[in-house]
Order: C-alpha cells, then sequence, then structure tokens
C-alpha cells in the first residue's frame, strides 16, 4: 500500500517507449528475521524461501561484498562502540518518551562495538548535491526536511551489528554482519547489474543507472542522505531522484495493531478490485502527503468516476452505436472537425496528463482525464443524438454519427491515458471498442493522440466496464477505548 505510486511511474514510462526496470524486493536481513523465523520454529532461511518463492542467487551478496571492500579500501570505515537505539534512529527521530513515532512503541537500547561508515567525509559534497541539485529529493517538503539535516552536519552512522548469525559476514571481521541499510541499498545496484558484470560507474550507466527511488518518509535519511554517501565513498554516481511518499491512515487514525484498523491489502483488492484500489489512492492522496481511507468515500470516489462518469460515457455512446449503427463507427476520427470541443480538449489534455505524471502528481493527472470525460457526457447532452436518429433528417442522422464517433475517440484516448492508473478498465474500454488484447498490450503514449478510430471498425457488445460498488463494508472499525482513539489521532 505504501509503494502506490512506483508501478504507475514505471507503467507510464513503458507507454513512452522508454526502457524501464521496476525493482523491488523483500526483507531478509538480520535479527528481525532472525527472531520472527525463531517464532515459527523455523531457521532463518527456511523462514524466508517460505515468503519468496524462490531464493535468488548469491549475486547481491557478492556485490555487496566488493562494494563494501571499495569504501574500506577508501578508509571510510572504522571500528567504535555503539550506544543508542537498537534501529540506530537519531534523537531527533525519538519522541520524549523514547519510543519511535513510526511504530509507537519504544527504541530497544543497544550497546556493542560496531563498524561505523564516515559519513561525515561527505558532508560538503551532500550539500552540494542538494543545493545544486533542487529535484534531487522531491517533493520541495521532503527535500527541505533532508537539507535541513544535512546543514545539521551529518554523523557517521553504523554499518555492522555484533551477535547476528543471519546476514551477510563482515569480510574483515567476521563477528560482524553487515547492517540491513549498507546489505540491502545495494540491492539497487544488484538488481539492474547482471550476474559477474562489475559494478563500475560505465556498467551501472548501461543498465540504467542512475536510477529513481520511490520511497516511504520514513527511510528518507537512509536514501537521501546514508545512500548517497555511500555511492560517493564507492566512486558511482548518486541516484537520479529520491521521491518520499506519506502513509495511510483509516478514518483519520494511525493504523496500528493496538486499534485493529489495519487496512488488509488482499482483503480489500478481492472484494473491490485492483483497479478501484489503486484509483481511489492515487486520486485522493497527494504525493509525499498522508492520505486517509474511508471506505464510504472510497466507494463515494470510485462510483461517481469509475462507473457514473467514464463507464456511462462509454455505455449510452456504445448502445447508441449499436442501435442506430449498428455498432459500427460511421467515419474515421481524424474526420472530426480540430475545433470541435471534445477533439480540442482531448488533444489539450495528453500534454497535461503526461506532464502531471512526470512529477508523480497523479491525483492532477486524473483529474485532467476525467475533464475529457466529463466534456463528452456534457456534449452528449448539448447534442442529444438520440433525437435526430429519432426523427431528424440524413444529414442530421449523420451529424449524430459524427458526434458518436468524437465521443468514443475521446472514451480510446481516456484509456490510453488511464492505462497507467487503471489497466483492467483501459482494456476492457479498448474492447468493447473493438480491439483486440494485442492491440491493448502494444499500446504506447503515442496512442493518446487523436484518430485512432477508423470507418466500420465493429465495436463489441455494449456492456457496463466497472459495477458500482455496494453491498457490506469489508473493513470495520472495532470497539476500542476512548482513550486509544484519542492517542491515534494525537
Amino acid at each position: 500500500m505504501l509503494r502506490r505510486d512506483t508501478r504507475q511511474a514505471s507503467l507510464f514510462e513503458r507507454l513512452q517507449g522508454k526502457r524501464v526496470r521496476f525493482v523491488t524486493g523483500t526483507d531478509e536481513h538480520g535479527e528481525k528475521i532472525a527472531d520472527a523465523a525463531k517464532a515459527r520454529g523455523m531457521q532463518p532461511q527456511e523462514h524466508c524461501d517460505s515468503i519468496v518463492e524462490e531464493y535468488k542467487s548469491l549475486w547481491a551478496q557478492v556485490l555487496v561484498e566488493k562494494l563494501l571492500q571499495r569504501v574500506w579500501d577508501k578508509g571510510d570505515i572504522y571500528k567504535a562502540n555503539y550506544k543508542g537505539c537498537e534501529e540506530y534512529k537519531q534523537d531527533d527521530e525519538i519522541d520524549e518518551q523514547h519510543n519511535c513515532p513510526i511504530h509507537r512503541k519504544p527504541c530497544v537500547h543497544r550497546e556493542e562495538e560496531n563498524f561505523f561508515f564516515k559519513l561525515s567525509n561527505y558532508q560538503q559534497q551532500l550539500e552540494a548535491l542538494l543545493k545544486d541539485n533542487p529535484q534531487f529529493v522531491y517533493p520541495v517538503s521532503r527535500r527541505n526536511e533532508v537539507l535541513g539535516w544535512v546543514e545539521n552536519g551529518v554523523r557517521d552512522f553504523s554499518i555492522s551489528r555484533a551477535a547476528t548469525q543471519w546476514g551477510i559476514q563482515f569480510p574483515q571481521d567476521p563477528a560482524q554482519t553487515v547492517y540491513v541499510w549498507f546489505d540491502a541499498l545495494n540491492g539497487y545496484l544488484s538488481g539492474l547489474l547482471p550476474e559477474g558484470v562489475e559494478p563500475t560507474a560505465e556498467n551501472l550507466q548501461q543498465h540504467g543507472w542512475p536510477a529513481t527511488h520511490i520511497i516511504g518518509k520514513d527511510i528518507l535519511r537512509f536514501h537521501a542522505v546514508y545512500w548517497p554517501g555511500m555511492l560517493m565513498s564507492c566512486g558511482l554516481p548518486v541516484p537520479h531522484q529520491v521521491c518520499g511518499h506519506g502513509f495511510i491512515t483509516k478514518d483519520g487514525l494511525k493504523m496500528g495493531k493496538s486499534l485493529g484498523n489495519v487496512l488488509d491489502p488482499v482483503a480489500l483488492v478481492q472484494a473491490y478490485g485492483a483497479d478501484a484500489v489503486r484509483f481511489f489512492f492515487l486520486k485522493e492522496v497527494d504525493f509525499g502527503q498522508d492520505g486517509d481511507f474511508s471506505e464510504q468515500r472510497f466507494r463515494d470516489i470510485v462510483n461517481a468516476a469509475l462507473a457514473n462518469d467514464i463507464g456511462n460515457l462509454l455505455n449510452r455512446t456504445l448502445n447508441l452505436l449499436k442501435k442506430n449503427c449498428g455498432g459500427a463507427l460511421p467515419a474515421d476520427s481524424s474526420a472530426v472537425p480540430e475545433a470541435s470541443p471534445v477533439r480540442q480538449l482531448a488533444q489539450q489534455q495528453v500534454a497535461v496528463v503526461a506532464s502531471h505524471y512526470e512529477q508523480l502528481s497523479f491525483g492532477k493527472a486524473i483529474d485532467a482525464i476525467q475533464k475529457v470525460s466529463a466534456r463528452g457526457n456534457l456534449f452528449l447532452q448539448e447534442k442529444e443524438p438520440w433525437s435526430a436518429f429519432k426523427k431528424g433528417s440524413e444529414e442530421e442522422k449523420e451529424q449524430a454519427g459524427m458526434v458518436l464517433q468524437e465521443v468514443l475517440e475521446a472514451a480510446r484516448v481516456v484509456a490510453v491515458m488511464l492505462n497507467p492508473i487503471v489497466p483492467a478498465l483501459a482494456r476492457l474500454i479498448y474492447l468493447q471498442l473493438g480491439f483486440s488484447d494485442q492491440q491493448f498490450e502494444a499500446l504506447t503514449w503515442e496512442d493518446a493522440q487523436w484518430g485512432g478510430l477508423k470507418a466500420g471498425q465493429a465495436t463489441a457488445k455494449p456492456k457496463p466496464i466497472f459495477v458500482r460498488l455496494e453491498g457490506d463494508f469489508v473493513t470495520t472499525m472495532p470497539d476500542v477505548p476512548l482513550q486509544t482513539l484519542a492517542e491515534a489521532k494525537a
């Protein structure tokens, strides 16, 4: 749920014809994994294998060891005693009661000898990175947060743990294991490089690096400060951009086990479909901000947009075409005058939507798309083609056919623009318009240009593409003490 924006960004880039590598992963590192495995009566490897269907090659471990050696050779690693939070959170990340504000539980104190990375060696370079490249961290609110951290002075951080057997052993001291962030962050590189290819700047560039990171705001410091410092030490390029998104609350409350209000994404998708869930969160939650989920509002927003607006536009127009034109398109869409209102707006919005996608402004992109569908519905009301088909002259009937042509072409353009958000719905629109699955699979962003529907193309039998969300709610708010509710709202 927290990574709701990432896949949509990759889908849009693919539509533009770009070569896209979408890298994600699972946590298989360290003490928490060892504890979770013990609780299940399993070895850590068994535990991980039961979650990840197939354990991948050792290439990721080899690459971590290679880069660790580079940092060691650079003189940027030293051994020292660590005292503080078990998760190595800094003082400004912990509240007055020594609680983690994200997990809302006490931080575990830890004292041990660790290896540290000399992040302080890269103070000036990190400041220059953020000031010379204002887009490095996005949105602006997150950039200001990161810049504040760096200007206050970056601190060296621990990159190992003692007495933890599960993990990559530190080459210079097998009693230490590489700490999760030095391990996990390098996964971005191993996910791009083919096995055995040396992690040089040139090789990485050939395989898609520098890349864009889309991550939760709680791990912004690791990605926008620690990770660039590590890469600088290795002599490798820093990421292209780090984008930090917010969290999701439910009914105005922070989600947590104590409230029993944790959203089950599987149950939500099973009840409503992935398209509806994606559409709501991308439309209603501005990138970088926290967003709230209310099941009633979720239904209202999705029904209004996908059933009443876009779905109704397509279904009513196809039914008119079926009844009066035998379901075949009367002309090429390119024959619609460029000054005609629906065509004109649709052509304008393609560039607008693309710009919003590039800025990860998915809500604004959806709003811009809905302007086209809303204008199509209004156009039908203004022209009333059903009246011309019923009692108009042959010329008026021909004009009515062109009204349907214009509206259906607009629906096709809407489908292309919506594809990164609701791919299943976009496919249904295309199939209803008489295209094949293969034609839909071959879509690029260029297909959002006007003129895709041709004269004589047979459309499918009209049927609703989106069924209204109704029935019993699948998420409920359990009875909890008022004090607990008050704490959650705090």
